[in-house]
C-alpha cells in the first residue's frame, strides 16, 4: 500500500508548481510588456519581469532551506491564464482597451500567485519553516505591491480612455468622473434642495 502524503508533501508540491509559474512568466511578461501602448503599464511589466526573477532566485533559496532539489512542476493553471492573455494580444481592439485588457490579464496571473503564495506562506508557518515562510512573504508581498500598481494605472486613465473610445468623447461625462468634485457638488447641490 502507498504512504499518505503529508502536509510537507502537498507544500513541495505547491513549492514547485509555483517555481514553474513564475519562469512561465518570465517568457509571458516581456510579451505583455511589447503589446502595451502605454508607456507605464510597459514600464510596469518590465518592473515585474525584473522582480519575478528575483522570485525564482528566492524560490530557490526556500527549496535550499529545506533540503530539496530545484524543480517545477508544470503549473497548468498559471499556462492557461497565460494563453488567455495571447488571445487578448490577438484582438484587434484599439490602444487604451487592449492595455486596459492587458491589465486585466495581469492581474489574474497576480491574483493566482496571491493565491498560491498566501498558501505556501501558511503552511511553512505552520510546519515551522521559517526561513522559507518568511522569504516567501517577501515575494507575497511583491505580488500583491505588483496587483496595486496595475489597478492604480487602470484607475489612473486607463480604463476612463478605453470607455471614451467606446462611447464615443462627445458623450456626456459620467456623474463623478474626472476629479470626483463634480459628482461631490452635484450630491450637495441636490443636499441643499431637499432642505
Amino acid at each position: 500500500m502507498a504512504e499518505t502524503g503529508t502536509l510537507h508533501d502537498a507544500f513541495i508540491d505547491e513549492l514547485r508548481d509555483t517555481y514553474d509559474a513564475e519562469r512561465q512568466l518570465t517568457k509571458a511578461l516581456p510579451k505583455l510588456a511589447k503589446a502595451a501602448a502605454s508607456p507605464d503599464l510597459r514600464d510596469a511589466f518590465e518592473s515585474h519581469l525584473e522582480e519575478t526573477q528575483g522570485q525564482i532566485e528566492r524560490l530557490e533559496q526556500v527549496f535550499a532551506s529545506l533540503d530539496e532539489k530545484v524543480r517545477g512542476k508544470h503549473c497548468d493553471g498559471i499556462a492557461g491564464i497565460i494563453d488567455e492573455g495571447k488571445s487578448i494580444m490577438e484582438e484587434d481592439f484599439d490602444d487604451s482597451t487592449m492595455d486596459a485588457c492587458l491589465i486585466a490579464a495581469g492581474q489574474r496571473a497576480e491574483h493566482y500567485e496571491m493565491a498560491a503564495y498566501g498558501t505556501l506562506v501558511a503552511w511553512a508557518k505552520a510546519m515551522g519553516h521559517d526561513e522559507a515562510a518568511d522569504l516567501l512573504q517577501q515575494t507575497l508581498d511583491e505580488e500583491k505591491a505588483a496587483d496595486e500598481k496595475l489597478t492604480a494605472l487602470a484607475e489612473g486613465g486607463i480604463n476612463q480612455g478605453a470607455a471614451e473610445q467606446a462611447h464615443g468623447e462627445d458623450d456626456a461625462e459620467p456623474v463623478g468622473a474626472g476629479t470626483g468634485r463634480e459628482g461631490k457638488n452635484r450630491k450637495s447641490i441636490a443636499r441643499r434642495g431637499r432642505r
